[in-house]
């Protein structure tokens, strides 16, 4: 289908001095990288000299240093006004925090060694403090302190089985306390207690009235030609209204 096309597309003859290709031309210098920066690899092949006291290297340090300077003290600027004065360290909470980060750094490291060697202690098997133990643990063990005996075949009616069926009673709770089991049940008064008696007794030492005896209670007779009540009763008479 395109065969024709093909052929004849080879065969067509434009002359160059035709707007199209002319401006076609002039596109192709406006968009060739090499010809946008001939004049500079032109000016990059040349020779130049620049003196350190030219005025574009003067700007250049000067610029440099303010960049330098600006950046290094960048931090310090932004947190000028975020610092708060403190009468002491310990009321600073930046130096109480790298205090105690270096109290508990110092903590560790002080604690490494007993760390480090508190699973590696070897105790000899024959030391005062492994034999009491031994000792005290053979006394409470419950292993040793029950050895079961034999599964003896004996006849209920012998006379040393009997025997042990009453010792056997004898030891057993329930007998020991079956004497117990007829006050199970039975009412009982607390009026003569060890407690009831002691508070009474309390009230009794607490007790005002037999502590004291009221004045009006005695039996007094006032002697009536004392100098006081002579005093008395001239001191009346002189101010009754009488």
């Amino acid at each position: 289908y395109r065969e024709a096309w093909d052929r004849d597309k080879t065969q067509i003859s434009i002359p160059s001095d035709t707007p199209v290709m002319l401006q076609s031309k002039v596109n192709a210098l406006n968009i060739s990288d090499k010809h946008y920066q001939k004049a500079w690899d032109e000016a990059k092949a040349k020779s130049y000299d620049i003196r350190a006291d030219a005025i574009p290297i003067k700007h250049a340090k000067a610029s440099r240093d303010i960049a330098s300077e600006y950046k290094y003290k960048e931090t310090h600027e932004k947190q000028k006004g975020h610092y708060i004065g403190c009468r002491t360290a310990q009321e600073d909470p930046k130096l109480s925090w790298a205090a105690r980060a270096m109290l508990l750094q110092n903590d560790r490291i002080y604690r490494k060694a007993y760390h480090d060697s508190k699973a590696q202690v070897h105790i000899p098997v024959d030391a005062m403090s492994v034999q009491a133990a031994k000792e005290c643990q053979t006394l409470v063990s419950d292993i040793d302190y029950r050895q079961y005996l034999h599964q003896w075949t004996c006849l209920p009616d012998q006379n040393d089985v009997i025997h042990a069926r009453k010792a056997y009673d004898l030891q057993s709770d329930n007998v020991y306390k079956s004497d117990l089991e007829w006050l199970r049940g039975i009412g009982w008064l607390t009026e003569g207690s060890v407690d009831v008696v002691k508070v009474k007794k309390a009230q009794e030492l607490l007790n005002e009235r037999l502590y004291r005896t009221r004045p009006e209670e005695m039996k007094f007779t006032s002697i009536t030609d004392t100098p006081d009540v002579v005093q008395a009763k001239i001191n009346a008479l002189q101010i009754s209204d009488v």
